[in-house]
């Protein structure tokens, strides 16, 4: 059960019903989940949304009303996992928190996704991805030293919160399976927990040596690279090129018909990286992309245009790895997508419907599922509560 909306909880419960879970996501009625109003649309129809909400359920409810709550608390005894994203205090009032999903079904696994946690001093707050990023520490250290920290261009820590709540949810249902006193479990998870966990040497660098890593452009702010920047060509592509190893930036140094010698250890890389960064730039500035890419190839250094959306679509080994599939959508025909990722050989998951129209499936999961009768549902759905 999904009581999630636009990011975090929905990706969690995307991820496993791309492994094919049946995840039922739950809807306010007549608005839906706001991801279906965001982002771009063609002719009017949200394109978002189709990948959001794929290979899930989708039934309205209006938690608002006590026989909304009344039916969401049916689901959660229903449920094997139950996925929020409200605030603390409005789970407590409508018996959404892990207090009362643990007594209505105590093997219930609660992913609770919150901008500070629910254990928090500021629990009740609200919080967005772009929050996690900042306090995250992962916005401090993007962009350039003389330049204001950057985010990324997508919804960076709510997409990585999502990953990591599927993760967590596996892993509670793997202990579920093999713990025969496994009394549910309840993971609790601030949106700027898990990119802050995966920054690992942060806070033992401070620790042990009192400094914050600052901003170092495209280099990393612990870079064992001597190469690692982007470039532009001279037909105006950009190029990234990367070298962590003594062997690899030798290999620049070779292509660049620069000294061996003075870039022979692992000192010598480092003191020289700025020369070596300018006579890259110098390089691929005077050849087009193309050439600048097979050169590389040649060279054995590791290399990539810059990919866009359209790049993406072109390249031949997205192609070879059949990671963009097409499927099928109600409103505007077939449409292309991200395949099932990661990809199992043995048992692979599939994409069998695009983000479904709301409440397309009240009546599966409330009347054969939950077995509400037909009067009951009919009353409901009067009262707007589905």
């Amino acid at each position: 059960m999904e009581f999630a909306h636009v990011v975090a909880g929905p990706l969690a419960g995307g991820m496993l019903a791309d492994q094919g879970a049946d995840v039922v996501h739950v809807e306010p009625p007549g608005s839906g989940d706001a991801a279906r109003a965001m982002g771009p649309r063609r002719d009017g129809v949200p394109l978002w949304f189709k990948v959001a909400g794929r290979n899930k359920r989708s039934v309205t409810l209006d938690l608002h009303h006590e026989e909304g709550r009344e039916v969401a608390r049916d689901l959660i005894a229903w449920a094997d996992v139950v996925i929020v994203t409200l605030r603390a205090g409005r789970l407590r009032a409508w018996g959404l928190d892990w207090e009362a999903v643990h007594a209505l079904n105590p093997t219930a696994i609660l992913l609770q996704i919150s901008g500070f946690g629910a254990t928090s001093s500021r629990a009740d707050a609200p919080g967005f991805g772009k929050m996690g990023e900042a306090r995250s520490g992962v916005v401090h250290l993007t962009g350039f030293p003389d330049g204001p920290p950057v985010h990324t261009g997508f919804s960076h820590g709510d997409a990585v919160t999502g990953l990591m709540g599927a993760f967590a949810i596996l892993a509670a249902v793997h202990r579920r399976d093999t713990d025969p006193d496994f009394e549910g479990e309840w993971i609790d998870l601030a949106l700027f927990e898990p990119l802050y966990r995966l920054v690992e040497w942060q806070i033992i660098a401070y620790d042990q040596l009192g400094t914050a890593p600052e901003r170092a452009g495209n280099q990393l702010a612990v870079a064992p690279a001597a190469v690692i920047n982007t470039y532009r060509s001279a037909d105006g592509g950009w190029l990234t090129v990367t070298s962590a190893t003594i062997r690899s930036v030798r290999n620049v140094v070779r292509l660049l018909g620069l000294p061996d010698e003075e870039f022979a250890t692992v000192d010598q890389q480092h003191a020289g990286r700025e020369r070596l960064d300018a006579a890259l730039r110098d390089w691929v500035a005077a050849r087009p992309a193309a050439e600048c890419l097979a050169a590389f190839e040649r060279a054995e250094v590791v290399a990539s245009r810059v990919f866009t959306a359209a790049d993406i679509a072109a390249d031949p080994i997205y192609a070879e790895r059949e990671d963009i599939i097409t499927v099928d959508d109600a409103d505007l025909g077939p449409v292309r997508m991200q395949a099932v990722i990661p990809r199992f050989h043995r048992s692979p998951g599939a994409v069998w419907r695009t983000g479904p129209a709301l409440g397309a499936d009240n009546a599966l999961v409330y009347g054969e599922w939950l077995g509400i009768d037909g009067g009951r549902l009919a009353k409901l759905e009067a009262e707007g509560v589905i």
